[in-house]
């Protein structure tokens, strides 16, 4: 599956009814009209002020693909680049975001279902964890029921992996990511295929268990003081890394493998 092919699978889920997302073009790189970032390091940003009830638009549900920089503030990924095969300064992000419309049952219904069905990506459940912040019940038991995923499946961990804030102040909440084990399937062994939490975390920091997408359940508003204000509605900002999928579609060991970068590498080495 090419990058294209999975930029247009995801908006065309997102947009179909009943789901009936509206398609946002990506935002600027450099934010218009925000003084706490000096880019765009999030599919969210653009919608910063729709979370915070300070603008309104004429639609609750919105699918985008966004491109980013990570390079300072919050989210600074220069440290990791280089060093892993799937961080970059500048990257894609595909979204779907709920400004007060559905949360986290939907969410979770929606990303399994993308992920999972022959019809879009088509990854095999027992490639599949899950994390939830190891406060949230809520979003474990929905894993649950929703999407029949095993609770030896789901771990509960804490703000440094699962609470997502777009800056120091701004929209936040407990987030729930959702990863592809990228072992061969004898390496994986046989049964339920179910992990420690150790194992988890070293596989994690491996990089073979791969985050593929992250649920936000935007609850908060941060602010400078450091205390929480609800924000007027729950609501929902997912990311789901366009190089990492493509990775995992086309059975390349890196992002820099893909049908994104290869044609950049071989031109740059043939110029060379």
């Amino acid at each position: 599956m090419t990058s294209a092919e999975i930029r247009r699978k995801f908006t065309d889920f997102f947009k179909a009814p009943p789901r009936d997302h509206q398609e946002v073009a990506s935002g600027s790189l450099v934010p218009a009209d925000d003084p706490t970032l000096l880019f765009t390091n999030a599919g969210m940003v653009q919608f910063k002020r729709v979370f915070q009830g300070l603008e309104r638009r004429p639609y609750t549900r919105a699918v985008t693909c966004q491109k980013c920089v990570r390079a300072g503030g919050k989210h600074n990924d220069l440290e990791q680049v280089g060093h892993t095969a799937r961080h970059h300064t500048f990257f894609e992000m595909l979204g779907n975001f709920s400004f007060g419309d559905y949360f986290k049952k939907d969410a979770i219904a929606y990303a399994w279902e993308w992920v999972t069905a022959k019809d879009w990506l088509g990854i095999s459940p027992d490639r599949l964890y899950v994390t939830v912040h190891h406060t949230d019940d809520e979003a474990r038991r929905l894993w649950r029921e929703v999407t029949g995923v095993p609770e030896a499946r789901i771990y509960g961990l804490g703000d440094e992996d699962n609470f997502w804030q777009m800056a120091d102040t701004g929209p936040a909440g407990p987030n729930s990511e959702i990863y592809v084990d990228l072992r061969s399937p004898r390496d994986r062994g046989a049964g339920s295929g179910s992990l420690g939490l150790e194992d988890f975390v070293r596989l994690q920091d491996q990089g073979t268990l791969l985050e593929i997408w992250n649920l936000v359940f935007m609850q908060f508003d941060l602010q400078k003081d450091g205390s929480r204000t609800p924000l007027p509605a729950p609501s929902v900002d997912t990311g789901a890394g366009l190089e990492r999928i493509a990775a995992v579609m086309q059975g390349v060991p890196s992002n820099f493998d893909t049908d994104l970068f290869v044609p950049i590498i071989q031109a740059a080495a043939t110029k060379g």
